[in-house]
C-alpha cells in the first residue's frame, strides 16, 4: 500500500490504481496489517453507527421486534435459561421488552458489566426492575449481584460479515469474554440488515458468533 504520509510521492494517479472497486462496490481492498486493519475498522464503525442512527426511532423500534421474534424461533423454550442481553446504545436494537418476557417465561436474564479495560467482561444477573447504576460510557449497569454465567449471550453488533463475524466497537470485550469461559455458551450477534458488511478482515483473536439475527431473518 502507498503511505499516506507521502502525499507527494513520484507518481500521481488520476484515480486510484485499483479499479476494481468501480465494477463491484462491494469490492474491498485485502489488507494484512493490522494496523491498517484497525484504522479501516475504525472508519466502518462511525459509518455503520451513523447509519444505524439515520433510521427513524419508529423504524428501529420495529425492526427490533422483528428481532425479538425470531429469538423466541431460534431458542425455544427459554425455562431454566440464563440469557445475557445489553443496555441499548447508540440505536442497537432496544430488546427490554424481550428481556422483560424472558422473566415472564422462567427464564433469567442479566446484563454485562466491564470491569477493567482489557479484561473480560463480568456478568451481573439482572431483572426489569432491579437496580441500576452509571457503567462505562454511562451505560446501565446492575448495580449489585454475584457474578453469573449465562447460557445464552445476546451481541449487538455494530457491523455483520460473512461467518458471523462480529464488528463491535473495537474494545475486544466480547472476544475475550468469550474466550475465557469455561464452556461455549450460544452466541447471538443481532443487528439490522443495513449492517451487513463484505468482511471484517478477520484475525485470529476474532470470535465468530454461533448465530446472528436481524429484522429479515436468522442466519
Amino acid at each position: 500500500m502507498i503511505d499516506d504520509r507521502d502525499d507527494e510521492g513520484p507518481t500521481q494517479y488520476a484515480s486510484p490504481p485499483c479499479f476494481m472497486h468501480e465494477l463491484d462496490p462491494t469490492y474491498q481492498m485485502p489488507l494484512s496489517d493490522w494496523t491498517d486493519v484497525r484504522r479501516w475498522r475504525k472508519a466502518e464503525r462511525e459509518k455503520l453507527i451513523g447509519a444505524r442512527l439515520a433510521a427513524s426511532a419508529d423504524a428501529r423500534a420495529a425492526m427490533a421486534a422483528r428481532i425479538a421474534e425470531s429469538l423466541d424461533n431460534l431458542i425455544g423454550d427459554i425455562g431454566g435459561r440464563m440469557v445475557s442481553l445489553y443496555w441499548p446504545f447508540r440505536g442497537e436494537p432496544d430488546l427490554r421488552g424481550w428481556m422483560a418476557s424472558v422473566n415472564e417465561r422462567g427464564g433469567r436474564t442479566a446484563l454485562p458489566v466491564v470491569i477493567e479495560k482489557g479484561q473480560p467482561l463480568v456478568f451481573r444477573a439482572y431483572a426489569p426492575g432491579d437496580r441500576l447504576e452509571k457503567g462505562v460510557w454511562n451505560i446501565p449497569i446492575p448495580a449489585e449481584g454475584d457474578p453469573v454465567l449465562p447460557d445464552i449471550v445476546i451481541s449487538p453488533m455494530v457491523g455483520i460479515a460473512p461467518g458471523n463475524y462480529r464488528l463491535g466497537y473495537g474494545g475486544g470485550f466480547y472476544d475475550r469474554t468469550l474466550a475465557a469461559m469455561p464452556f461455549r455458551a450460544l452466541v447471538i450477534g443481532v443487528g439490522y440488515e443495513l449492517q451487513r458488511i463484505p468482511t471484517i478482515y478477520p484475525q485470529p483473536h476474532d470470535i465468530p458468533m454461533s448465530e446472528v439475527v436481524t429484522e429479515v431473518y436468522g442466519a
